[in-house]
């Protein structure tokens, strides 16, 4: 065997498409992964974003936070304040009275609707054929979020218990 490993798994392209894989009789040398190409003069520096990996690390955060936020609420709001029969206008003027909950309810509010709306991203992405119903999709998604989120942010600092 080789000292270096790795010439020993580089397949030329169309052998590994094939399944045949490196001859083996190892079922799973088809899956070998080819090498990256070689940059030329022609290829651009940059040739993609990482906005797709953002997307998927930020699902993941915000996901274990949203979590932590919701599971919080529901246990504060259902086992230690007495339970949804004491949930009111008063109840909600003066939770909203503190900033604290201003806050939270505002984190769980951004999150859920940025969470949500990414994960419709992905879903219009992956089942949309046509690039102009992609388009229209994902604008009338982010079109519903950004209104959700500014309405919901509004009321949430501009509420006012006397009314």
């Amino acid at each position: 065997m080789a000292a270096d490993t790795n010439e020993t798994l580089v397949v030329p392209s169309l052998q590994a498409h094939t399944g045949q894989g490196l001859g083996t009789g190892n079922p799973a040398d088809a899956f070998v992964v080819e090498p990256p190409r070689a940059r030329t003069k022609k290829t651009p520096r940059r040739t993609r974003t990482n906005f797709e990996m953002l997307a998927w690390l930020f699902m993941r955060l915000s996901g274990v936070l949203l979590v932590v936020l919701i599971l919080g609420h529901l246990l504060i709001m259902l086992v230690l304040d007495g339970g949804v029969s004491k949930i009111n206008f008063a109840f909600v003027a003066g939770r909203w009275a503190s900033p604290f909950w201003q806050g939270w309810d505002l984190l769980m509010l951004w999150l859920a609707m940025l969470h949500g709306s990414n994960g419709m991203r992905t879903v219009i992405n992956d089942y949309a054929e046509k690039d102009s119903t992609r388009l229209w999709l994902k604008t009338l998604m982010g079109a519903a979020t950004v209104f959700t989120v500014l309405l919901g942010t509004l009321v949430i600092f501009t509420f006012d218990p006397n009314i």
